[in-house]
């Protein structure tokens, strides 16, 4: 409705009441021009009736939703299903171009505009996370890399990283695993003497400010090309999408030209909708109960530990993520720690990982001793569990509680005597209950 609809709408209804309307929409249309004029995420959510009408606007800029539009082409914005129409608000077309990513798209004005205010956004939120050097970014399904002779790596923890090597188009001549992360200003000053191309992978590191502010840091005081994180990890958004993000916009946007063909807009709306949603004051809420929670998590698990003749391992520079040893666990049994993690599993505990010794991953052609333990021999099995952005203490509790309960059925195989504790007596029915009322009601 623009003003001359508002002016023929007071011919069927009173002019009072449709001024009245019209200044609701007013509202809504207020906040729409704030965020086109500063590209910044609102301090104050908005509310789903904004949202909405926002995509709707976005989404009727694009050919697809043209109005009698006829489209010949071999990629037209068709969909067949009208419920996957609605479930993307019609927005079809994806973004960027074929070999560039953040290329306005000229079949989808909306489409476009929405990926260009979805990294403004993103770079906003950075650089209230201490990161406020960061100069660009890209929000997308995921990114590629120049073409350097030697490149550093973290630790291949994962089967991704070692894959990366694989794949990647460039061969590497030297590759090192960076094990200490408070040491990132050492790195990026050696890959700055000795002109190393270095990409941080900082997958969940948005939510902790400190290391945002070592990436800052390693920037101002050596080379950091690049660093990569998952919109999921940081933002609650479903699985699918990353942030690269640098301090130099030329070699982002190089990057972006990299990308083969269109992209999805699917990450884009996601985290553009959710951050529209919380607002910076409601990110940052998430972020303060995410630190309220990791001390929570590290003095309950720690009780925990204790009480099993166990300990939580010093791990001042992880800001998220917590290990429990498991040494007596591991010389009771040789099984009885991977058998845990298969307890926790069954009992509905995801996330936990229980990391035992002497294990080897080999990953395109690639051997990896330690797998998952970021060194080739730890001094012992552990279980590491993380907090993350999102976790509410009924979380920790619940954790607990079923860790508590594993260890237990673990010890009492343990004293009988058994070599395989899984599957003594009550153990098998005891892992198979799943349910949280059965749980929370069982002595």
């Amino acid at each position: 409705m623009n003003a001359e609809n508002f002016e023929r709408s007071e011919r069927l209804v009173e002019a009072a009441y449709v001024r009245q309307g019209r200044q609701g929409r007013r509202a809504h249309e207020l906040r729409l021009r704030a965020l086109l004029e500063q590209g910044k995420c609102p301090e104050d959510g908005w509310d789903e009736s904004t949202i909405e009408l926002f995509l709707h606007e976005l989404a009727i800029m694009d050919s697809n939703n043209f109005l009698g539009n006829c489209g010949v082409g071999e990629r037209e914005g068709r969909v067949a299903s009208e419920l996957v129409a609605r479930r993307h608000y019609r927005l079809i077309h994806g973004i960027g171009r074929s070999g560039d990513i953040s290329a306005v798209q000229p079949k989808a004005a909306g489409s476009s505009l929405l990926n260009k205010l979805t990294n403004s956004i993103v770079l906003d939120v950075h650089k209230t996370c201490r990161c406020q050097d960061s100069y660009k970014l890209l929000c997308g399904p995921h990114g590629n890399w120049h073409e350097p002779n030697t490149m550093f790596f973290d630790t291949a923890a994962q089967e991704t990283k070692g894959k990366i090597h694989y794949l990647a188009p460039y061969r590497p001549k030297v590759l090192l695993q960076v094990n200490d992360h408070c040491r990132l200003e050492e790195l990026a000053e050696i890959c700055a003497k000795h002109d190393i191309p270095h990409i941080v992978n900082n997958a969940y590191g948005v939510q902790s400010s400190k290391c945002m502010h070592l990436i800052q840091q390693g920037a101002r005081r050596g080379r950091i090309d690049a660093f990569v994180q998952s919109l999921d990890k940081n933002f609650m958004v479903p699985v699918g999408g990353a942030v690269i993000a640098g301090f130099n916009g030329s070699f982002i946007q190089d990057i972006s030209k990299m990308y083969p063909g269109r992209a999805s807009a699917s990450p884009s709306l996601d985290v553009l909708i959710t951050l529209l949603t919380l607002g910076t004051k409601g990110y940052q809420q998430l972020l303060k109960e995410r630190k309220e929670m990791f001390s929570y998590l590290s003095s309950e698990m720690k009780k925990l530990a204790e009480a099993y003749n166990e300990r939580l391992l010093d791990t001042p520079h992880n800001p998220i993520s917590l290990a429990m040893s498991l040494k007596e666990l591991d010389e009771q049994c040789d099984a009885a720690v991977t058998q845990l993690g298969s307890m926790l599993f069954t009992r509905q505990v995801s996330g936990a990982r229980v990391v035992s010794l002497g294990t080897v991953q080999t990953v395109s052609g690639y051997s990896f001793k330690g797998f998952m333990s970021h060194t080739n021999k730890y001094h012992f099995a552990y279980l590491n569990a993380a907090s993350a952005i999102g976790m509410k203490k009924e979380d920790v509790d619940v954790f607990l509680k079923r860790l508590d309960k594993c260890l237990k059925t673990l010890r009492r195989g343990k004293k009988n005597g058994t070599d395989s504790p899984a599957t003594h007596g009550d153990a098998v029915p005891d892992m198979e209950k799943c349910s949280l009322n059965e749980e929370e009601t069982e002595d």
